[in-house]
């Protein structure tokens, strides 16, 4: 009976990390609802998706090491929380802000219960 809570926080913060980071690449299909060209496209999908590759980074790093992509995500947490400005909007701030800290404190709690 031990190993389904342990295993189950084990993947939770994989899982919701995977999906979080599908949900704000989703943002990054703005860009084909404006009128660039070819090129320019290509160049503002590729800012446009910067903090997907942040987010996988992250993914990765807490995939190796609980801990450091624990801390990861909550700096990710503050920063979004910040540059975003989502604590001015409650519902921005559970869509956008909360996932990253429950992800980060889910794999620091892994690291210490695991």
């Amino acid at each position: 009976m031990k190993k389904k809570p342990k295993k189950a926080l084990y993947w939770a913060p994989r899982i919701l990390a995977i999906l979080f980071t599908v949900f704000i690449s989703l943002f990054a299909l703005d860009v084909f609802a404006e009128n660039y060209t070819f090129l320019e496209t290509i160049v503002a999908l590729f800012m446009h998706l910067i903090p997907t590759y942040i987010l996988i980074a992250s993914t990765w790093l807490a995939w190796k090491n609980n801990l450091a992509g624990g801390i990861a995500f909550i700096v990710i947490f503050i920063f979004f929380t910040s540059f975003f400005h989502t604590y001015k909007n409650p519902i921005g701030f559970f869509i956008i802000s909360l996932p990253l800290l429950v992800i980060g404190l889910l794999f620091i709690l892994n690291k210490y219960l695991n």
